[in-house]
């Protein structure tokens, strides 16, 4: 496989582990679990933020959220996981 080729999909399946620490990340939260507002916890989420809203942003002015959940993540990993495929 070419070095290029196994770059991005490294980079893509990083992207998808980030995408699924934000998921526990707010499930967490969801369950009552607060993340202190100072600390390594509050550094970590808002690294999962930053790294991963600019893809998120775009997808959630397509799809709108059904009740409290946000399909853009869901879209995102399928977008991941096609773009997997396609690279070889």
């Amino acid at each position: 496989m070419n070095p290029v080729f196994r770059l991005v999909h490294l980079a893509l399946t990083l992207f998808m582990l980030l995408l699924l620490a934000r998921v526990v990340l707010s499930w967490l939260e969801l369950f009552g679990v607060r993340v202190p507002i100072s600390g390594p916890w509050r550094s970590i989420a808002d690294l999962l933020n930053d790294v991963t809203e600019p893809v998120l942003r775009p997808l959630r002015r397509i799809i709108p959220p059904v009740g409290m959940f946000d399909l853009s993540i869901v879209v995102a990993f399928i977008i991941v996981i096609v773009l997997q495929q396609v690279v070889p």
